[in-house]
């Protein structure tokens, strides 16, 4: 009897079980791999984490997080992070939980991304773990250091300051620091009970000083005399006017307090009359309170929108800045609706009232002056790469949306640049920067807070920024020179 047919037979059939089960596999722990591991029903998704090293997370060449053997078996690796206090911003922490790119790029940091799984498929097969991509962000290290240091130098002390740098034609963001801050190695994985501790002691807080909440993308502040920017396109649009347009700078009565409403100083061009670019100059604010009551305070709320005021701007999945706003109304201690009244609208057109934003904001508003009127959506991650160096993600850059049009952006160009030759800023000419000043009112006790936002360079803008120290003060005096270090640090490469 020939037995080779039916050996033939057993042969394909068995090869055919194991092709079946490898297709199997592969389709469990590659396309299902996430949402197993993610199931709550799945206990060992919280022991794996530490099991594995997570990929490194680098800027300009520069390794600032990676992952390292503990010696332990759990964790069995920790978190290392290079500068942590000064990148904490943008990196964020690990610990299990996560913040920023850490949180934002957890799967792909943790070779848990089907886009790893479903390429080294095999190595699941046979038993090998996937190995975390590493991620390449936008920011550049050493003008992020100069920024950390300037906001450290320049903040009264227990008070809050942060910066923001923008690519204005890409998005990419340079710079987004914050002062205070904190070190995510106090609370990576390898310092157990302690690092959790630690935690909740950031979390907490002291006074104003959440340092678990940075001060560049996270947290909103009055924008002062800044928001100015926003009042004048807004004007632009609304009321006709250009930056030749005269303006009333004379005195301004509040209308429903009866109290005046004054200027910084009552000469010059805020002596009666000035034409839209010396008014914007010298920051008259009889000027942009009179142009907010001619449009109402729900003009002044839609045209705000338009730069980004009233939306969780987006720069990388799960990763959200604060809410900036121009608020038409709030809600009281005991849930009342508060209206924004005739006085709050005047106030509102020089960023104080209930006007709010965060630096990142602030720099998308020089952004459109700087790019034509267009904003370009910030995003802080340019690349990930496999660990065998295969690229899985690389930016491209997105419009955010189109504030004002191209030649009504350039007239804000032309006033920022007198802001510094002929304005409020002379202080800072040489300086390769031109911009906008604010000193905002914090109330009694509080110091201001002083804003410097811009571009860089003076002509052929490439980059849009904003600085914001807490100081007694002014924007010119305070803010301004730390944008001035920040910016010569950026316009070395």
């Amino acid at each position: 009897m020939n037995m080779d047919k039916p050996v033939r037979r057993v042969a394909i059939f068995a090869l055919l079980l194991f092709f079946g089960l490898m297709a199997q596999v592969n389709y469990v722990q590659g396309s299902q791999a996430e949402d197993l591991r993610t199931d709550a029903r799945n206990s060992r998704q919280y022991a794996d984490v530490f099991n594995s090293p997570r990929g490194q997370i680098s800027a300009g060449g520069e390794v600032l997080v990676t992952s390292k053997e503990t010696g332990k078996d759990n964790p069995k690796y920790g978190r290392t992070y290079k500068d942590g206090a000064i990148f904490a911003p943008i990196t964020g922490y690990f610990n299990g939980n996560a913040t920023q790119v850490e949180r934002a790029y957890n799967s792909l940091l943790g070779g848990k991304d089907t886009r790893i799984t479903q390429q080294r498929w095999f190595d699941t097969f046979i038993g090998k773990k996937a190995e975390g991509a590493n991620v390449e962000l936008t920011i550049d290290p050493q003008a992020q250091r100069t920024a950390y240091e300037q906001l450290k130098a320049g903040t009264a002390q227990g008070r809050r300051g942060g910066a923001v740098v923008i690519d204005v034609k890409t998005g990419a963001v340079k710079v987004a620091a914050s002062w205070p801050s904190f070190d995510p190695n106090e609370v990576a994985p390898q310092t157990g009970e302690k690092g959790g501790k630690r935690l909740e002691q950031l979390d907490k807080g002291d006074g104003v000083v959440k340092p678990l909440v940075d001060n560049a993308l996270s947290q909103t502040f009055p924008p002062g005399s800044s928001f100015k920017a926003v009042v004048s396109a807004i004007g632009m649009q609304k009321l006709g006017l250009n930056s030749s347009s005269t303006v009333d700078t004379g005195q301004l009565i509040l209308p429903e307090s009866g109290r005046p409403l004054p200027n910084s100083h009552d000469t010059g061009n805020c002596g009666g009359a000035a034409p839209l670019r010396g008014a914007f100059a010298e920051s008259c604010n009889t000027s942009f309170a009179k142009m907010a009551l001619s449009m109402g305070i729900q003009e002044l709320h839609d045209g705000a929108a338009r730069f980004g005021f009233g939306k969780h701007v987006q720069l990388e999945p799960d990763m959200y800045a604060a809410e900036s706003d121009v608020p038409v109304s709030i809600k009281d201690a005991k849930g009342n609706t508060i209206e924004t009244g005739k006085d709050g609208t005047a106030r509102s057109g020089i960023g104080q009232e209930n006007v709010r934003a965060t630096p990142l904001q602030m720099a998308l508003v020089a952004c459109s002056i700087a790019n034509s009127g267009k904003i370009m959506n910030p995003y802080v991650v340019q690349k990930v790469r496999a660990k065998d160096q295969s690229e899985l993600y690389n930016a491209s850059p997105k419009e955010f949306g189109e504030a004002m049009s191209g030649d009504q952006a350039g007239q804000l160009e032309d006033m920022m640049r007198a802001v510094v030759s002929e304005g409020t800023a002379k202080n800072l000419a040489g300086r390769r920067i031109a911009g906008k000043t604010g000193t905002a009112e914090q109330g009694p006790g509080n110091p201001n807070a002083n804003w410097f936002v811009g571009f860089s360079p003076v002509e052929n803008p490439r980059y849009a920024f904003a600085v914001m120290v807490e100081a007694p003060g002014s924007g010119a005096a305070n803010a301004g020179p730390v944008a001035g270090a920040i910016m010569a640090k950026v316009l070395q490469k």
